[in-house]
């Protein structure tokens, strides 16, 4: 699909440099036909890919609700060191010392 416009693009630059004109209302029908055209598929590539990451979306949501892996993995990365569990509370407490969050923040 990506070819195809691109090949669309590459041509209308072609056909815009060389003048090839022969009534100016002719080629003015041909050009806003051509330019209703590509808005045309632009919109029609912009539906499809919205289309196609919903259904992506959904199927990848409803596969397995009992499935627990991602808890698991969680479980897994805070248990190794140097992995910090962001709302512990150490974790907590330390940003309300850190002077430069603070100035961040504004306060």
């Amino acid at each position: 699909m990506f070819k195809k416009l691109a090949k669309q693009l590459k041509a209308s630059r072609k056909e815009i440099g060389c003048f090839p004109m022969d009534s100016p209302v002719d080629d003015l029908k041909v050009e806003t036909k051509k330019t209703f055209l590509k808005g045309l598929s632009r919109h029609a590539l912009n539906l499809y890919e919205r289309k196609t990451d919903i259904t992506n979306f959904t199927r990848l949501a409803l596969s397995n609700p009992e499935n627990n892996s991602h808890n698991e993995i969680v479980d897994e990365l805070f248990h190794k060191e140097g992995v910090v569990d962001p709302f512990s509370e150490d974790a907590l407490f330390s940003l309300t010392e850190n002077q430069k969050f603070l100035k961040d923040l504004g306060l």
